[in-house]
Parts: C-alpha cells; structure tokens; sequence
C-alpha cells in the first residue's frame, strides 16, 4: 500500500552542508527503500512530501522526528495514494532562489515559505506547482 505524508519542521543547523547532507542521506537511504518524493526549504523551514510503502515512510518520519537536525516537526497532511506524484525522484529540491514571489503569495499571506501558518492542503498544491513550473532543482 502506498502513502504520502507531507511535513514541516525547523532547521537547527541552516548551512548550506548540513542541507546537502540531509539531502544526500535522503536520497541513499530513499532509493534502497522505494521511497520518493521533494523537499523544499528556505528560511530555515523544511516542507518535506514523502511517498512509498506505508511501513517505509512511517519509519522515515519517525526517523525524522528523531532526527537533531530538524526542530517543530509538524504533520501537516497523510493519505493512502494509488499512485505516486513525485515519482520521478529520490528526492527533488526546490531551489527557493528562483522562485517568484508570487507563488508564495498564491498561496499564503506572505511571499515566504511558512508551512506552519498554513494548512496541508496548501502545502501540497504548492509542492505540485512548483512541480509543475519546473523549480526543482535536484531530480535524482
């Protein structure tokens, strides 16, 4: 059965090596388990879209909860899926720095990325635009 669990949390370290170490330990550990998905991260925030068995993406974010790197975890949005939307990566990242403001602002009070202010649902449709728009940075 497949799943996909969207969060949020804080960075506690926001350099620029530890967001690639999370990122390169994301997509070692994501390819041996069949787990896909994207992870966007600006201003010291992480939204995170997670998919694959419902075993393996409930170990991960409970590996995530865990995890000293990340602080003010919040679930915002799980569901059974029939198929995966972000399939096509191990792990994708958004670069923020290319973004236009107004997307943000499409989608919250702000043009800054705040996904503890708003609800999951938002998230995600925000997570599919920028699908969409091409504005990931990493697709492996």
């Amino acid at each position: 059965m497949l799943v996909r669990l969207l969060y949020a949390s804080r960075a506690t370290d926001a350099s620029a090596k530890t967001i690639e170490a999370i990122l390169a330990q994301s997509r070692n550990h994501n390819t041996a388990n069949g787990v896909t998905g994207i992870l966007c991260y600006g201003g010291g925030v992480f939204l995170q879209a997670i998919e694959g068995g419902r075993r393996a993406v409930n170990e991960l974010y409970g590996h995530i909860l865990r995890d000293e790197r990340h602080q003010d975890v919040v679930l915002l949005h799980y569901e059974e899926i029939l198929e995966r939307r972000f399939g096509s990566w191990t792990m994708g990242q958004v670069n923020l720095g290319k973004l236009n403001a107004s997307t943000l602002l499409k989608y919250s009070e702000k043009p800054v990325l705040d996904p503890h202010a708003v609800s999951g649902k938002v998230s995600l449709a925000l997570l599919e635009e920028l699908m969409a728009t091409a504005a990931i940075a990493g697709r492996t």
